[in-house]
């Protein structure tokens, strides 16, 4: 009887043990508030720190939409939420103003702010937990000598338990590994160039490529068993870097150095999430997206699974009336510009040979293509670049279907898509009031 008790009182407690156990785990002191010390902020520190940022693309995510440089309220949308990016200047009341180069560190490596309070992995730690001291210390002293803003930080639009921030210790203990890199947390392959190394660390640490390009779990961590294999970024596909990628050309080294640095005349250019990364690369020396070229072509393989010679335009069914629909509206819309042959044969400018050797037709959902059609492309200000009408509100949804349902089945050999039209109606809806006013039922 007495083992009995025992026991019992030990089931009892042993909850109250593991609430405790993960209270001490989830607890981070604070920092004392500080500054840059002195040499923090040399000049070659700035000027490294810089050319990081831009390798990072730190301004895409903490700058919103017509605000301040690295000021923050962007949204970041996640299946859990929205979360928004924080004022990052060195303004010492809503900022970075009061952090030393030690509770940068934290955050940037563990993920854990100056107050102790633990930061969702939309932020992407995880993969900068692999940066050097003397990056890290690059980045601070450029961060630390932008223009102070004040403003604000917005409240993170998500639901309880996920906006109990002490959970996220727990999806930490989960998922959270320092990621190992060849040649820095992890020992070099003697196989690779140098070259190689330096873009595998860049695209592991500081330019996280897989944040985007590999699949989440249901907790939202990357499958590493997947790496690289697709994910999504911002509603966008973004598409696989490795041999399960659907390219109908293999990427080379110097295909991927153009489309880094700029455009490919071969696979073409960026869109949506990816196109910052790509307007941020301006900033860097030529040396550092070779390097990133580098490494990336390594992932795909020999030859990328979509990849094939032959045809680039597949037969279309003559007497089916959605096709016929389709192609005089890509006649009118389309073709002035993607039948011209493309910028490298004299044609239209930033346009590819075909549009078969676009990768986004052969996705396994037509969103990046909608999304496209619906919100055109336009070059950087003042600079030249690719450039495509908006048609979110000249075409109606069912020629947009239509349009859609021609061009894969032109371009593309892998069929149809399932429930076209269920999104392109619920792309169309997202347009903005101009495309919902009477046009979406």
């Amino acid at each position: 009887m007495g083992r009995r008790r025992i026991a019992i009182r030990l089931a009892g407690a042993l909850p109250l043990a593991l609430a405790a156990g993960f209270g001490l785990a989830a607890w981070r002191s604070s920092l004392a508030p500080g500054g840059p010390g002195p040499g923090e902020t040399a000049p070659e520190r700035v000027r490294r720190g810089a050319t990081l940022a831009a390798l990072g693309y730190c301004a895409s995510c903490h700058t919103a939409e017509g605000g301040r440089p690295y000021a923050g309220g962007r949204g970041i949308a996640t299946p859990f939420g929205t979360i928004y990016a924080t004022n990052i200047t060195p303004d010492p009341e809503t900022g970075l103003g009061r952090w030393t180069l030690a509770a940068f560190a934290r955050a940037m490596r563990e993920g854990v702010d100056r107050e102790g309070r633990h930061l969702y992995p939309a932020f992407p730690y995880t993969h900068y937990a692999g940066l050097s001291d003397a990056d890290v210390a690059a980045l601070y002293a450029f961060t630390m000598t932008r223009e102070p803003v004040r403003a604000e930080a917005r409240a993170n639009a998500l639901p309880f338990p996920l906006s109990w921030r002490p959970l996220i210790a727990g999806w930490k203990l989960l998922f959270f590994r320092e990621p190992r890199i060849p040649g820095a947390t992890a020992p070099a392959d003697p196989g690779r160039d140098p070259d190689w190394h330096r873009g595998a660390y860049l695209a592991e640490a500081l330019s996280h490529c897989g944040a985007c390009h590999t699949p989440r779990n249901l907790l939202g961590a990357e499958i590493r068993s997947r790496a690289y294999a697709g994910g999504e970024a911002d509603g966008w596909w973004a598409p696989p870097l490795d041999r399960s990628s659907p390219a109908p050309l293999p990427w080379s080294r110097d295909d991927l150095a153009r489309y880094l640095a700029d455009w490919d005349p071969r696979h073409g250019g960026a869109a949506g999430p990816m196109r910052p990364v790509v307007d941020a690369h301006r900033a860097v020396p030529a040396g550092e997206i070779r390097a990133l070229a580098a490494y990336t072509a390594t992932l795909y393989g020999p030859t990328p699974a979509g990849s094939r010679t032959g045809p680039v335009d597949w037969p279309v069914p003559p007497d089916d009336p959605a096709s016929a629909r389709g192609a005089k509206t890509y006649a009118g819309a389309c073709a002035v510009c993607h039948e011209s042959g493309g910028g490298a044969a004299g044609g239209v400018p930033y346009t590819t040979s075909s549009l078969g050797h676009r990768t986004t037709l052969r996705a396994p959902d037509p969103r990046n293509l909608l999304l496209v059609l619906r919100d055109g492309i336009a070059p950087r200000e003042h600079a030249p670049g690719p450039i495509m009408p908006a048609f979110g509100t000249a075409l109606t949804p069912a020629q947009t279907i239509d349009l859609a349902a021609y061009l894969r089945a032109r371009f593309s050999p892998d069929g149809p898509w399932p429930n076209l039209d269920a999104t392109v109606r619920e792309v169309m809806r997202a347009a903005g009031p101009e495309a919902r006013a009477g046009r979406i039922p």
